[in-house]
């Protein structure tokens, strides 16, 4: 299969690297990769991941098959600007958010998190009582065991430069890997379930250009010890840290003379895959024409984001109706986006609702109205917030970037005795799939939520936004 050709070309990679000492792949499953028969007439990229002529393997298959793959290098693509940086260290540029003893929290369903930076890491419930009187549940899962914890490891960066060039860790975030900047906490409550040793906490700093220092998530990753992903923009101006997409790194083979563009058993297993898929495809269209309420087929590819999630992300391709029909359907509330993991899904119609469900085997569904759309509601909060913000295209003309929505008088909060609101992010995103959407949720402060969705759908609508941020079908 490709996968098993894929498996061989890195095994072999490794060996080429082992024997000959060149910088091949190094085998990661973080790392993602996909093989390409471009043939012989074919230019390295000049663009993205790097390739050298040199750095190559020599492939040949049971049926005596050659093939010459050009493997990638697996680097950043930054790195005279990262050797150059002399800016300030990632201490010194978070120093400011530690001195001012601020806290950011992320509720759960039972549990919220107050991480006060430099200081500690709190988990608690509180349950009010009859006559009012509240009982909290709390424990400590860290506090900060030094006066200055940004001081030491960026003295010893300055004081040692061999230490600046060691690798910086990174974090799978969204299915990217992701460079972090760790600041560890001990000291926590005594763990019972660890003959009373203190709790202990990783906080892993990572930039967000648009982010509040808000709490990505908390998890336990062995029993009392944690990790803490926080977003924060400070982190931004440091080239190292910066978040970067990572590519699929193409592997391209190209044949040698005597052999096929392709394998010959490959092409064949390609051919019959294409086979099998066929009936399905001709029953599901013959589906979405006969009933309109299962109009659309989606298929779920969540990309998880920790164990229980403030941010939920979930990506889904969407219906392979023309953009004509797909563009109709959605803005008339009658197609609507699904996403989300975890516990928790999401469904948004436009002008019409969004919704958080649970579907259970035994217990059904259970579902609660985040926001409903009053268009009256929205204008009047148009008034004061952006419905759309811009950016400038190279030719100095302005485009939308997106557009912000407000839906109100969702289920009463238990927490806020308020109904629950959301504002709706929609925003232009590219992909490879041009009927991709993606969802997330973020809940900044109890019940008022921001719910993200991005989609290639969405870049055909945006610039017909009018001053409120309504959007309309293109002429």
């Amino acid at each position: 299969t490709a996968r098993a050709l894929l498996c061989g070309l890195l095994a072999a990679a490794a060996v080429a690297a082992a024997e000959g000492g060149r910088a091949l792949p190094q085998l990661s499953d973080d790392i993602p990769f996909r093989v390409n028969w471009p043939g012989t007439e074919f230019s390295l990229p000049t663009t993205g991941v790097l390739y050298k002529e040199d750095n190559y393997i020599i492939m040949t298959t049971v049926d005596k098959e050659k093939y010459k793959c050009i493997l990638p290098l697996i680097s950043s693509g930054n790195e005279e600007e990262e050797k150059d940086y002399k800016g300030p260290t990632p201490g010194e540029l978070l120093e400011p958010l530690f001195k001012q003893s601020s806290c950011s929290y992320r509720i759960e369903s039972y549990w919220t998190y107050e991480v006060c930076h430099g200081k500690h890491i709190r988990q608690y419930h509180e349950e009010k009582e009859t006559g009012q009187k509240i009982n909290i549940q709390e424990y400590y899962l860290g506090n900060m065991m030094i006066k200055n914890p940004l001081s030491e490891p960026d003295q010893e960066e300055k004081e040692n430069p061999k230490e600046s060039a060691k690798e910086i860790p990174t974090k799978n975030i969204e299915g990217q890997m992701t460079p972090y900047y760790p600041v560890e906490m001990g000291n926590g409550t005594p763990c019972s379930l660890r003959q009373n040793l203190p709790r202990s906490s990783t906080m892993m700093y990572i930039c967000h250009p648009e982010a509040k220092h808000e709490i990505l998530s908390v998890a336990e990753v062995t029993t009392c010890e944690y990790e803490v992903v926080i977003l924060t923009p400070l982190l931004c101006n440091h080239p190292k840290y910066r978040f970067r997409a990572s590519p699929v790194n193409d592997i391209f083979c190209q044949s040698l003379p005597g052999s096929p563009l392709k394998p010959h058993n490959l092409e064949q297993l390609e051919k019959q895959q294409e086979m099998m898929k066929m009936p399905f495809r001709r029953v599901k269209e013959e589906e979405m024409h006969s009933t309109k309420e299962e109009k659309f087929s989606s298929i779920h590819k969540p990309v998880a984001v920790g164990s229980h999630q403030l941010l939920t992300v979930g990506t889904t391709h969407i219906s392979k109706l023309t953009d004509d029909q797909l563009i109709k359907e959605f803005l008339s509330g009658s197609y609507c986006f699904h996403g989300g993991v975890g516990w928790w899904k999401y469904e948004f119609c436009y002008g019409k609702y969004v919704h958080q469900y649970h579907e259970d085997k035994e217990s059904g569904k259970t579902s609660v109205v985040v926001g409903t759309w009053s268009k009256e509601e929205h204008i009047e909060w148009s008034r004061k917030n952006a419905a759309r913000t811009y950016y400038l295209r190279e030719d100095g003309t302005q485009t939308v970037r997106m557009v912000s929505h407000f839906y109100g008088n969702g289920d009463v909060c238990d927490l806020t005795d308020k109904p629950r609101q959301v504002t709706v992010k929609l925003k232009c995103k590219e992909s490879d799939s041009p009927h991709a959407v993606t969802i997330y949720m973020l809940e900044p402060h109890s019940c008022q939520y921001i719910l993200g969705v991005e989609s290639p759908v969405i870049c055909k609508i945006l610039d017909t936004a009018d001053e409120y941020g309504l959007l309309s079908v293109p002429s």
